[in-house]
């Protein structure tokens, strides 16, 4: 069992190449990224269904990336390195991996893990406990106990996307129910999405649900309730 999506983070070429090639044969749409900021800025940097990343990196390093990544997702993260150090295996597990293989290691050996690490899974990610959403008070309930506090607009943002009950709203939809103008200002709707997102990862340490849709909207991709 191996994932639709694969987000391959690693500065080799060659090595990449290879593995992306063996990966793409066994079904597996495999996107490299030479750059961990290039993976970062692309679309949809959190939406892929797997992460095989290496720790020696351009951009951020591969540590910091995990814990970036495990912020936003809770999809399989394998790293596959040839850093040596007596405490890096310590190092990834506690950043947020599930699994480390130290270079050099065989195609074959990196399929094995991550259908390993993916089937533990149940092939699809972990169910999310549920978030609460208090319009009156324009409050948001983390599942871990954590109240965050909420602009007028932020309620409204999360108002629309728990009437959508786990669907994707449309930018265009959303825009409107804020008053908000895609032709005058189309990078308003992505600053207001990412203030919200900061004023949640502020307030609690867990997986912040809200992602984006590239060139499609918003979801909510936890259950979303109302207080």
């Amino acid at each position: 069992m191996l994932p639709a999506t694969l987000a391959l983070v690693d500065d080799d070429a060659t090595f990449s190449e290879y593995l992306a090639s063996y990966l793409a044969g066994r079904g597996v749409a495999v996107q490299w990224f030479a750059d961990s900021d290039d993976l970062l800025c692309s679309a949809q940097p959190f939406g892929f269904d797997f992460y095989v990343v290496d720790l020696m990196l351009p951009g951020i390093d591969g540590l910091s990336l995990i814990r970036l990544l495990r912020r936003r997702s809770d999809a399989g993260m394998l790293v596959v390195s040839g850093k040596l150090a007596d405490d890096v295996f310590d190092q990834v597990m506690l950043a947020g991996a599930d699994m480390h293989l130290a270079k050099p290691v065989t195609f074959e050996q990196v399929a094995l893990a991550v259908a390993a690490v993916f089937r533990r899974s149940g092939g699809k990610r972990v169910t999310q406990a549920a978030w609460r959403l208090d319009e009156a008070a324009r409050r948001l309930l983390a599942p871990d106990g954590a109240v965050i506090e909420l602009s007028p607009t932020d309620a409204s943002v999360l108002a629309c996307l728990l009437e959508a009950d786990g669907a994707t709203v449309a930018r265009d939809t959303l825009a409107q129910r804020l008053g908000l103008s895609l032709n005058e200002d189309p990078n308003l709707l992505h600053a207001t999405i990412y203030r919200l997102r900061r004023r949640i990862e502020r307030a609690t340490p867990g997986l912040v649900p809200l992602q984006s849709k590239s060139r499609v909207g918003y979801v909510f991709r936890a259950p979303l309730e109302p207080a």
